[in-house]
């Protein structure tokens, strides 16, 4: 089993070289690291070249022509991965030492397992522990872990993401299913569906997602990073132990089914059926697609209204598009929501 290391970077100097340092101690070296910079105005790529010619482990870097920005770069870093097994790297974190041979012993003992995550332990700038671990801080409870070990992991992750990309890993295998990234908007401070996030329910529509219930990361949290612990609001995703919520789908209106996630629906939809020939789906994401109809009209509008133009008057075709099928009277708030659209 060969495993890969994706790692982006980006005006990353301040970080990078503890980042670095705890990946070469790692008790399970990897058989190699991908080192995608997107663009650094630092000498972020002088760090990596000087920690490449020590290294005991291939290190192959490569420079964007222009900034793709980290979703896209974190695209481009997979697809150059070798290995059959592919963990994601921040630049900013520091890895436990057993990180790497934690995974491994996952992959090898559960082959069924698609993507393997961990817990992580948060801590400043210097590396002070913050007396918290990120599955703490999503939640990620009794109820979700049950879940994820029944095979439920895709219907909570709809709801919403639980795998935190700096500590994920997944079999190279599915690399077809998972790229290219679609493109959600990024809005800082809120929750966003990004590349972990797409990854772990791309994976979870097939295969199984195995967790490790304790850190294998200091996940390091500072002004600069774009996401770090941002938390999702804490939302009703599972009825109970025993039974996944499917009001997912099932919602009405605009308070029950946002505009944002309306877009990430259609993007799972679309690409789960464009895969399915190849990538048989599990019985969760089976009864997802049977039941689009009840939610896909539903979020087709709202991401209609969510892709309007910023003009007031270039957005008047799509409006009256969507009042003359009557889909602002079923989905939204009939008038009240057209006029919004129009005139805020």
């Amino acid at each position: 089993m060969k495993l890969s290391i994706a790692m982006c970077t980006h005006n990353g100097r301040r970080f990078l070289q503890e980042q670095l340092d705890s990946i070469a101690a790692q008790t399970r070296p990897p058989d190699e690291l991908v080192v995608c910079d997107d663009q650094s105005a630092d000498d972020t790529r002088e760090i990596v070249e000087e920690f490449a010619s020590a290294s005991p482990f291939p290190v192959r870097l490569y420079v964007n022509e222009k900034n793709l920005g980290s979703t896209k770069n974190f695209g481009k870093a997979i697809e150059l991965c070798e290995g059959d097994i592919v963990a994601l790297c921040d630049q900013d974190d520091v890895w436990y030492p057993e990180k790497l041979a934690a995974i491994a012993s996952v992959f090898s003992s559960r082959p069924n397992a698609g993507l393997v995550f961990a817990d992580a332990e948060l801590v400043d700038e210097s590396l002070r522990p913050l007396g918290r671990r990120i599955l703490e801080c999503i939640s990620f409870g009794r109820a979700e872990q049950n879940a994820f070990n029944e095979g439920r992991a895709f219907n909570v992750l709809l709801a919403r993401n639980m795998v935190t990309g700096a500590t994920l890993a997944f079999r190279s295998a599915y690399k077809e299913l998972i790229l290219p990234f679609p493109s959600f908007p990024i809005t800082p401070g809120k929750y966003m569906l990004i590349h972990d996030g797409w990854i772990a329910i791309m994976i979870a529509a097939v295969a199984e997602l195995a967790f490790i219930d304790r850190p294998l990361i200091k996940y390091r949290q500072h002004r600069k990073q774009q996401a770090g612990t941002i938390i999702p609001p804490k939302a009703s995703v599972l009825d109970s132990d025993a039974q996944a919520s499917t009001a997912w789908w099932e919602g009405a209106g605009e308070s029950r089914f946002d505009m944002t996630k309306a877009k990430e629906y259609i993007a799972v939809y679309e690409r789960l059926m464009a895969k399915k020939d190849s990538f048989p789906l599990n019985k969760a994401a089976s009864r997802f697609i049977a039941q689009a109809p009840l939610w896909e009209l539903q979020a087709r509008h709202l991401s209609s209204r969510a892709s309007l133009p910023k003009g007031r008057l270039s957005r008047v075709p799509a409006v009256l598009r969507e009042l003359l099928t009557l889909r602002y009277h079923r989905y939204s708030n009939g008038l009240f929501s057209a006029a919004k659209d129009l005139l805020l």
